[in-house]
């Protein structure tokens, strides 16, 4: 591989060296910062030899290159002037990237806010669905099943989410802005609290705290009346943990430490509780009813160009990770109103993305991208994840993706068309179908209409109209066993490549405790798609990484955040702990062995500390990957919980 040609092209392709503000490197990219991020082609980039992938985020332009990246990076110093270069834009770069990641930082906390309500949001969503089903075929059997207690207790678990919203979002609003989580759950219990919100809804009794008046009102949408209430409600707990964490830097600021602990939290709910009833409680409601009203007026100009450009371009906006910005959108809407449609449009871009990979699936001669779009058709249809079908095959073949945002706008305006609605809000897919049969089988039939378009039209389009295989010929034609097996709990895949550099049989224990997930649930798609390799995540119950096998630690990045290891099977493998560990720069890492230093199974490598890098808002899920596995079957284990004795892969030579 010639790494100078690499990086001579790399420069070329980000705007020449003119455009490069500053260039850094992680364990696995390259991190430009540029002047014009337009002027970089970053098809022609994601095309070239090393590179693995493009990820713009956090003002950044990152070049993922995996294992690689350091021959890049020394490559790219040689090439480009870099001392001169970084003494003669360090502060052009501090004040440039300050202006430009404003957007960026917003939205960057809104994920952080939402996302990790959304599993609980779809589970939700899948048992009201299943109620929905329950209801409608007993009904047509003369049963009343809403009567029974297993109902009654379902439909509860189903609502609790919902409900008490403004608690959930305090945690991740808190945790999000790096301050006191407990608290500002306190803050939102206040206002879903009963007796709190009896009181609130009492419009004629006039309520004051401190002197102050506890805002109350009733206002008329639609057809019906709604009353002041903060159940189920979205911005006022946004807003008042906003206030809340610029409030505790403060008190901490100026009040000692050693009396921090009584006396930062006391007050805060003694400023906060009467701030949020009597001024940010009540604005958040009217921004969440202007919200709506702007929302609703938008969509009642034209349903079918709404759930066109919505079922057309949502997958668009997964790329860029603008569809998390979108989603409150769809909350206020269940909390004002006890229905959405936004999701289901979107729904209609799920399946089309789904749709659209299984036309690669069917089309493609390669062994290894019907895998990979298998999965993401899967993926995609059965629980409303598209990342895999995106990043896997639709988005680097190009021409599925247009034929997936062409299907998704013909599903999606079928679903305006139809006026179609949910009473819940939940990922689309196959599990949670039902969730748009609550209001009536006419909009239930138009939602199936739209998806099945979405799905079928997008798979006929990508099969017909094709695309250009990536994979060379050579890496196509390769015969080798692709079987797939189940035994003693574990699942195995193959994982094709050139040529075998590693024992017969390899096990790899857990270098770490705590809940093994799939690569597929992390949120970086540089990992999730297997652009870096194949392998799993784990995310940490405990601070320490262990060696998984007798091996070498050929590399230890200086920020102790990712690791190199050389096993003595052959095998190469890298453990990176966490998602943006390296601006850390160290911090709350400890070093226990040095690089070139033979260590037996079970050796502590770093420990870490989980509870300070947690409450620093940084993800601790920690990939370990193995980057140059040759002709080889990778078997993963199906548990969820590890420790230093699970085996979480096994390794096993095809030839």
């Amino acid at each position: 591989m010639d790494y100078r040609k690499i990086a001579e092209d790399i420069i070329k392709n980000v705007g020449g060296k003119e455009n490069i503000e500053s260039l850094t490197h992680c364990f696995t990219r390259l991190r430009f910062i540029l002047k014009e991020e337009n002027k970089a082609n970053k098809p022609r980039i994601e095309q070239l030899e090393g590179v693995i992938s493009v990820v713009q985020a956090g003002g950044e332009y990152q070049i993922v290159c995996g294992a690689k990246v350091e021959h890049i990076y020394d490559a790219l110093i040689q090439v480009l002037d870099m001392e001169q270069l970084s003494n003669t834009n360090t502060e052009t770069v501090k004040r440039k990237k300050t202006a430009k990641q404003i957007g960026n930082q917003l939205l960057q906390i809104i994920t952080q806010i939402f996302t990790p309500l959304v599993p609980a949001i779809a589970a939700a969503g899948l048992i009201k669905g299943f109620l929905t089903a329950a209801k409608l075929i007993m009904s047509n059997r003369g049963v009343d099943i809403s009567t029974s207690d297993t109902y009654t207790i379902l439909f509860a678990v189903s609502q609790v989410i919902f409900y008490f919203f403004p608690i959930f979002l305090a945690m991740t609003c808190a945790k999000a802005l790096r301050s006191n989580q407990v608290i500002a759950m306190v803050i939102a219990g206040t206002l879903v609290y009963p007796g709190i919100d009896t009181m609130i809804q009492d419009v004629a009794t006039k309520t004051t705290i401190f002197g102050l008046p506890v805002v109350k009102g009733a206002w008329q949408i639609g057809e019906s009346v709604k009353v002041f209430s903060y159940t189920e409600s979205v911005i006022p707990i946004i807003l008042a943990v906003c206030v809340m964490a610029f409030l505790e830097k403060w008190l901490k600021r100026i009040i000692p430490e050693v009396i921090q602990l009584i006396l930062v939290p006391g007050l805060e709910l003694l400023i906060m509780i009467p701030l949020t009833l009597s001024l940010l409680g009540p604005i958040g409601i009217y921004i969440g009813n202007g919200i709506q009203i702007g929302y609703d007026a938008v969509i009642g100009v034209s349903p079918i160009l709404g759930g066109a450009l919505i079922g057309g371009l949502w997958g668009v906006f997964v790329i860029f990770g603008a569809h998390r910005a979108l989603l409150p959108i769809g909350l206020n809407d269940v909390a004002l109103n006890g229905h959405q449609n936004i999701l289901a449009f979107a729904g209609s871009a799920n399946f089309a993305q789904g749709g659209a990979a299984l036309g690669v699936m069917l089309r493609t001669k390669s062994k290894e991208l019907k895998q990979i779009a298998a999965s993401g058709t899967i993926a995609a249809t059965v629980v409303g994840v598209t990342e895999p079908a995106i990043y896997g095959s639709n988005l680097r073949l190009k021409k599925p993706m247009v034929c997936a945002i062409i299907a998704g706008a013909v599903g999606g305006a079928i679903m305006g068309f139809g006026g179609v609605y949910g009473d819940a809000f939940a990922n689309n897919g196959v599990l949670t179908i039902f969730t748009y049969a609550a209001f009536g089988m006419r909009k239930f039939m138009f939602y199936l209409v739209g998806i099945a378009v979405a799905y079928f039209g997008a798979a006929a389009l990508t099969y017909i109209i094709g695309f250009e295989e990536e994979l060379s010929e050579e890496r196509n034609s390769e015969n080798v066993n692709d079987e797939i097996y189940e035994d003693s709990g574990v699942i195995e895949e193959s994982n094709k490549l050139e040529e075998s550099n590693v024992d017969k049989s390899t096990t790899l224990y857990a270098p770490l405790e705590g809940e093994l997930i799939s690569l597929l649930e992390i949120e970086d798609q540089a990992f999730a798609s297997g652009g870096m390799g194949q392998g799993v995540a784990i995310i940490p119950s405990k601070g320490e990484v262990l060696a998984p096998w007798d091996c070498t630690v050929s590399m230890i990045y200086p920020t102790l955040h990712a690791i190199g290891l050389q096993l003595d099977t052959g095998l190469e493998m890298l453990i990176h702990v966490g998602m943006n560990t390296v601006e850390l720069e160290g911090k709350h890492f400890t070093k226990h062995v040095e690089v070139g230093q033979h260590i037996e199974r079970g050796t502590k490598i770093i420990s870490f500390d989980l509870e300070e890098i947690t409450k620093a808002g940084y993800d601790l899920t920690t990939p370990i990957i193995l980057p140059e596995v040759k002709l080889c079957q990778i078997t993963r284990t199906n548990q969820t919980r590890c420790n230093r004795d699970t085996i979480i892969m096994e390794v096993k030579d095809v030839d």
